[in-house]
């Protein structure tokens, strides 16, 4: 890299998740507010687009961060390396995924294998793998509401959808009998159904909240930041009878729930004015502790010798090995 180049620009730029996006863009604003450093410029691409761009290469031209709802993968780690890019690795909270509705329906009750049967493209009916024959929820139980299943979701590029098929699909696929034995295990229930009764709605989370409004029958998954910034209209679902809360989601009950990253470009340190100083505000107590502006906007805290040793990890820009 021509650390000339890169130094022509004095605004660090961020890319990535769009469920980490609110959380990034506080501690930018208060970033560009005590500091005499310039308000870094965040973009929301969803996790997989964010990898892809920060991966590219070196220079002025490539992004400094990139928000990750997910860890970053192999791949993308090689893909990284091979582009002469060193990531550096922070885990800045967790969130929950929810399954939410309008407030003007009742609250869904579900359990992992019931989702699984609402969304999985091929499920075990008497003893074959078909496709999917459930159009409404009561067609998979009777004690759930006879109303069609319609679940509006994000993409494949997102890190919400990895983690989702991960946590949810694959662990509902594991609570149906006979399920395994028809080689459903792993990533084979990650297959979501593409017969209408899954929309994807893209990358936008504030566009799910108005559809649902406009839709009460439909629900909706997004991270649960965003159901804590609309909780004056949507509700979210009970998964295993466990309600998605902030004490749940902390302290692991709430089983839909996955850790959050920011990366930085160690070949830009020192040579995109502010960089180091961004990483110690995001990891400063005020911002990821239990009482910071973090928690505020719905970010679920480290523990405390967690959040230390992310904090002391910081500090060294250690490279990142899986």
């Amino acid at each position: 890299m021509v650390a000339g180049a890169a130094a022509a620009r004095d605004q660090i730029q961020i890319v990535g998740s769009s469920t980490v996006f609110p959380f990034t863009t506080a501690v930018a604003e208060q970033f560009g507010q005590k500091s005499s450093f310039k308000t870094p410029v965040v973009e929301s691409t969803g996790t997989g687009g964010g990898m892809k761009l920060f991966c590219e290469g070196v220079g002025e031209r490539t992004a400094d961060f990139t928000n990750a709802s997910r860890r970053m993968k192999k791949s993308e780690l090689e893909t990284c390396n091979a582009n002469g890019v060193t990531p550096v690795e922070i885990k800045v909270g967790f969130d929950g995924i929810v399954v939410a509705n309008s407030k003007g329906h009742q609250q869904y009750e579900l359990s992992l294998g019931q989702l699984f049967l609402a969304l999985a493209k091929e499920v075990p009916v008497d003893g074959k793998l078909v496709a999917n024959p459930y159009k409404t929820w009561s067609d998979i139980d009777p004690s759930l509401p006879a109303e069609k299943i319609e679940v509006l979701g994000p993409p494949p590029t997102s890190g919400t959808r990895d983690a989702f098929v991960e946590l949810a699909m694959e662990g509902g696929c594991g609570e149906i009998a006979g399920a395994k034995e028809l080689g459903l295990e792993g990533k084979k229930c990650h297959e979501i159904r593409e017969d209408g009764a899954f929309i994807e709605a893209g990358e936008n989370d504030n566009l799910i909240v108005q559809k649902l409004e406009a839709n009460p029958k439909a629900l909706g998954i997004f991270g649960f930041s965003f159901l804590d910034q609309n909780a004056d209209k949507l509700q979210g679902s009970k998964i295993g009878d466990i309600e998605p809360t902030f004490e749940n989601i902390a302290d692991g009950a709430y089983p839909v729930s996955r850790s959050l990253y920011i990366y930085g470009k160690k070949e830009h340190i020192g040579v995109i004015p502010g960089m180091e100083e961004f990483i110690a505000e995001y990891v400063s107590e005020g911002a990821f502790g239990e009482e910071g502006y973090l928690a505020d906007k719905g970010l679920i805290p480290l523990p405390a010798d967690e959040r230390e040793a992310v904090a002391n990890g910081a500090k060294t820009l250690a490279p990142l090995s899986l």
